[in-house]
């Protein structure tokens, strides 16, 4: 049997993200300990209990003594205080990374509170769900799905490699960028949508013309696919849309173009227009399918249970 790729893997925050990697990790056999912190008591002992690390600390420093690899899996509005917190824990070679949607300010939040040695790399694996809580993880989340690193110019190259290699034993495919394309892509991969999700979810809330157990009742796919989407969780996402505002408001400054032009275009009946943008938008849903970016199946088809959080 191979040696584990790390002897020590800290997961700091053992939500939905930090729990099912404490399972890839396991299922890969890619460290030796797996320690985890988590502000909660209670969600300290589920993750044990559970079995995705193998030991849990109140602190985040104590967590991080020794690591050879440690990963934020808190929302990016903590980054700053965390890295201060366990940057005297940390050992030079050992390389930190996140999780976290928003790139250029994950580098500007941890960077300045890093000992020397100790090589940060930043990540962000594209996948998730609603759910959230250690119960919420599950093995198969990172499966076929992409992960991006953002290392700066000056990135050690071993260590790149490393964590590169590490997110494929995980189970994703992984892609490297700049942190300032990163941020870009995902405002309207991602950022964007979660917005629009959270607006037009909102608005049928507030409708007074239509109830809302009207709402809930007759809700088509369409509006099942945004309530699932402004379920997620909403610390996070008011950090994501604070740390990329840039980049946001660039993309919705274009969707708010386009939309005024899908305005005339319904208001003049002008359907050629119309039939033309929704043959245009089909062929980038096939081409999501073709990538194997989804399927029919909810969630990829994966057999997991969803748990309610912790």
């Amino acid at each position: 049997m191979s040696s584990p790729m790390f002897e020590k893997i800290a997961l700091i925050g053992l939500g939905l993200i930090g729990s099912s990697l404490g399972h890839a990790i396991k299922r890969a056999g890619l460290a030796s300990h797996i320690s985890g912190h988590a502000r909660s008591a209670e969600t300290r002992d589920a993750a044990l209990k559970i079995g995705f690390i193998d030991s849990a600390h109140e602190s985040a420093q104590e967590a991080c003594e020794n690591a050879d690899l440690i990963m934020l899996c808190v929302p990016l509005g903590a980054y700053g205080a965390v890295a201060q917190e366990i940057a005297s824990s940390l050992k030079p070679g050992a390389i930190l990374t996140d999780v976290g949607s928003v790139k250029v300010a994950a580098i500007r939040d941890i960077k300045p509170h890093l000992p020397d040695g100790v090589h940060l790399i930043p990540g962000h694996p594209i996948a998730g769900t609603e759910q959230s809580g250690p119960h919420a993880g599950f093995v198969e989340l990172f499966d076929q799905r992409w992960c991006i690193l953002t290392p700066e110019e000056d990135a050690d190259k071993q260590a790149v490699q490393k964590l590169s290699d590490f997110w494929q034993a995980c189970g994703s495919d992984v892609e490297i960028m700049s942190a300032e394309h990163h941020d870009l892509v995902l405002a309207i991969t991602s950022h964007v949508p979660h917005l629009i999700a959270y607006n037009i979810v909102g608005t049928a809330a507030d409708l007074e013309e239509v109830t809302r157990s009207e709402v809930i009742k007759f809700s088509a796919g369409g509006f099942r696919d945004f309530t699932r989407i402004a379920a997620s969780d909403p610390t996070m996402w008011r950090d994501v849309f604070l740390s990329n505002k840039d980049a946001v408001l660039e993309m919705l400054g274009r969707f708010n173009e386009d939309l005024s032009a899908l305005q005339r275009a319904i208001r003049w009946d002008d359907g050629d227009a119309l039939f033309d943008l929704f043959t245009r938008t089909r062929k980038i849903r096939r081409g999501v399918i073709e990538a194997g970016q989804d399927d029919a199946e909810p969630d990829f088809g994966r057999s997991h249970a969803a748990k309610p959080d912790d």
